[in-house]
């Protein structure tokens, strides 16, 4: 059982890093550049990237960080020490905090920009870039936060 709650608290632990880093990317690299691209350019390439990475890569690390999350908290809650389920526990309410945002803002405002087609890219780019941007810094930290929850629990182990 050992084992088991070790090797599922890992895999929750390297998927919710790997979502941190691409949320982390794209607040720092990603966004900024295309913050100086023309409007037409800025929607054209968010349309391709919403696109490209609606894969199974993707929703593996995207969907696994819940599912490991929420199996490694059940995991240490039913036979586990309890100085690592606390951490466990935080890390997957703050990973589940991130989708919730992501499913609440994110994935709209994406629907909407590859709705909006290439006809008035400047009223595409106003609609989407500020509250993107500035929320997907907020996912950003609560990823980030659930990553140093989620180690702090394999340091206990």
């Amino acid at each position: 059982m050992q084992t088991m709650r070790l090797t599922v608290l890992l895999a929750a632990t390297i998927t919710t890093g790997m979502m941190a880093g691409l949320f982390y990317a794209y607040s720092i690299s990603v966004m900024p550049a295309l913050r100086g691209a023309d409007a037409a350019v800025l929607v054209e390439v968010m349309q391709r990237i919403n696109r490209a990475i609606t894969n199974g890569w993707f929703f593996l690390c995207f969907a696994g960080a819940l599912v490991f999350s929420a199996a490694a908290t059940v995991l240490y809650a039913i036979d586990g020490p309890a100085e690592v389920l606390l951490p466990t526990a935080i890390g997957l309410v703050l990973y589940a905090g991130q989708l919730v945002l992501t499913a609440g803002l994110h994935i709209p405002l994406n629907n909407a920009l590859e709705a909006a087609g290439s006809a008035d890219p400047a009223a595409a780019r106003r609609a989407f870039e500020p509250r993107w941007v500035r929320w997907n810094h907020a996912r950003t930290l609560l990823c980030t936060g659930s990553f140093v929850s989620l180690c702090g629990a394999l340091a206990q182990v």
